[in-house]
């Protein structure tokens, strides 16, 4: 697995690419963002296979490379994390299927009794062009856990997450654009983006 963001291969411009999520929201986000660069991105539904790992990393690069055989496309696929420190980084890597079985109350109840409430999201972008390795990109945004969930933007943990960087809002409350200048995925996909049109 090739990582970071000075490798010297597969630097070809490409103004087609293809996100292996089935998470609408998420593609959403990122279309937008990919747009700014002149890059076209194409939603793959159903295409991302997710191992189980305790590394964001490594779950991305399988998704990508797995995703890329199947349709032998050059594919992005993007992994994230919520990390929160009060719970021993719980849910972290396993964020997901934490929220579906609790949700963002289950988190705040699981905070009710600690003063810590510092977190950080992660996220883990991995590129891959057929018979090639993938190449993987990470950002994280650091910031609180509020009291309760507030805003109707966004989607996941949002709610109950209130950015270092920003102005107190959660991302829940932010638009789209306002977000994407702060959040965890705009930073791991911009690296992305910018070393693609080098």
């Amino acid at each position: 697995m090739k990582s970071k963001e000075g490798e010297d291969t597969l630097k070809e411009h490409k103004t087609r690419l293809y996100f292996a999520t089935g998470n609408e929201g998420k593609y959403a986000e990122v279309a937008r963002m990919a747009a700014g660069f002149g890059i076209r991105l194409e939603q793959l539904k159903g295409s991302k296979f997710e191992i189980q790992s305790d590394d964001l990393q490594e779950i991305a690069a399988f998704a990508a490379k797995h995703a890329c055989e199947a349709s032998h496309r050059s594919v992005v696929a993007e992994d994230s994390g919520f990390f929160v420190q009060g719970l021993g980084g719980f849910p972290g890597p396993y964020s997901a299927y934490v929220y579906r079985a609790i949700g963002n109350d289950g988190i705040l109840k699981l905070l009710r009794s600690s003063d810590r409430r510092d977190a950080y999201f992660q996220a883990s972008v991995a590129y891959c062009e057929p018979k090639q390795e993938p190449v993987c990109f990470r950002g994280i945004a650091k910031g609180t856990v509020g009291r309760r969930s507030i805003g109707k933007h966004g989607f996941g943990f949002d709610p109950i997450f209130k950015p270092t960087r920003g102005d107190g809002r959660t991302f829940a409350e932010m638009s789209a654009d306002e977000k994407n200048q702060l959040s965890h995925r705009a930073k791991a996909f911009t690296k992305l983006f910018e070393w693609l049109i080098m």
